[in-house]
């Protein structure tokens, strides 16, 4: 059985404000399922959460992190998650305008050496691997997965 995530846990996990996550809800940007009127996320929902988080915190505003996750959407033909997750190293690189997605150290090199202008760089498995350390870290209370003692992190 897949992890279910409550509104309360995704903003434990991914340091987003509950306001934010209702709002992200509302305009579509990430839709979890319902049972009644709670939310319900997926793994794969917070992934895409985590990456629009680091997005935001790099200054990025909603609209324009919107285009890029429709792109990565379409780029991957599948959820972000579930692409990430697939082995590659993906490296997102914009100038705010245009996006690359590139998945070798050389083709950003390449990218980086060519641009005219400044590039904001994000590796979207760094996002991906901080938010599935911290959801594998404080396991929800709702799991009942047969993964062994919980972990600590160590000081």
């Amino acid at each position: 059985m897949e992890q279910q995530f409550t509104s309360a846990q995704v903003v434990k996990l991914t340091g987003i404000t509950p306001r934010q996550l209702q709002w992200w809800d509302e305009r579509g940007v990430v839709v979890p399922r319902r049972d009644g009127r709670r939310r319900i996320y997926s793994a794969d929902d917070i992934t895409e959460v985590a990456v629009i988080c680091a997005l935001r915190r790099k200054g990025f505003p909603l609209q324009r992190v919107r285009r890029i996750i429709k792109f990565l959407q379409k780029e991957f033909g599948r959820r972000l998650a579930e692409a990430v997750n697939s082995g590659s190293e993906y490296h997102l690189l914009t100038d705010g305008k245009r996006i690359y997605l590139e998945d070798s150290d050389r083709r950003v090199i390449d990218v980086l050496k060519n641009s005219r202008q400044p590039l904001l760089g994000l590796c979207l498995n760094d996002a991906v691997r901080e938010v599935h350390a911290e959801i594998f870290n404080r396991r929800p209370a709702q799991s009942h997965s047969n993964r062994g003692p919980r972990r600590r992190k160590s000081s």
